[in-house]
């Protein structure tokens, strides 16, 4: 897909009024701001996907973080969430350094785009079911660019329900750390891993290793082992 198609769908995603209450609350954030970053401008609004345009990897979280995405207008950049992410795809080779922290911090990824369901931090993590399903259509057409794409890695249960919606599975698989399901007629494949949430990786739901197996598993489908 070509890169101007790929800039007018961020403008797109950028400029977004479909959902009154997040926008609201996206700007009152940015306005207020957290004490650690009062000399900071914060991004303040919906925020496009991020990474390699011909990955064949693609990673779908919930949504930007308040204080981390959406105070540095990348995914998952700038709280606990990122540095575990990034620390991880470094690890596996799919990112140039294991930290993420402003967008122009040198960051690139290889083979891998990040996105997430909802492009506006909603407030205490939670969207609305109407504000998913505004957001759904740029979800979609990212997919649709990513011409190569071959596995898919849901961060969460609600990113790995709309995957597997987006899918067509049938039954519905279960949603389970580590689970791989073949995506029909096809030669892609689902992941689904916790979410490295604060909550997750503190309480040690999620561990280090747990985690790195997850992209262990998805390089070995890009390789074709």
């Amino acid at each position: 897909m070509s890169q101007e198609n790929w800039t007018l769908l961020d403008e797109e995603i950028i400029n977004c009024q479909r959902c009154e209450r997040l926008l609201a609350y996206c700007r009152a954030v940015a306005q207020i701001k957290r004490r650690a970053y009062q000399n900071q401008i914060y991004w303040g609004k919906p925020l496009p996907g991020f990474g390699d345009r011909n990955a064949q990897l693609l990673i779908v979280g919930l949504a930007p973080g308040a204080h981390g995405a959406n105070r540095t207008g990348r995914m998952f950049t700038g709280d606990s969430s990122g540095d575990f992410l990034y620390r991880a795809l470094y690890k596996a080779g799919f990112a140039n350094q294991p930290y993420s922290i402003h967008r122009e911090d040198g960051l690139e990824l290889q083979n891998v785009y990040i996105t997430a369901v909802c492009r506006c931090a909603p407030p205490q993590n939670k969207p609305l079911p109407t504000e998913i399903r505004n957001c759904l259509p740029y979800l979609y057409q990212e997919m649709n660019m990513l011409s190569r794409l071959r596995v898919v890695v849901a961060l969460g249960r609600i990113a790995f329900d709309q995957m597997v919606n987006y899918f067509n599975f049938s039954p519905k698989p279960f949603f389970q750390h580590g689970a791989c399901y073949t995506i029909a007629n096809s030669q892609k494949v689902l992941i689904a891993s916790y979410h490295p949430s604060r909550q997750n990786t503190q309480t040690g739901r999620l561990t280090e290793p747990m985690f790195d197996h997850i992209w262990k598993m998805a390089k070995s489908f890009l390789e074709g082992d």
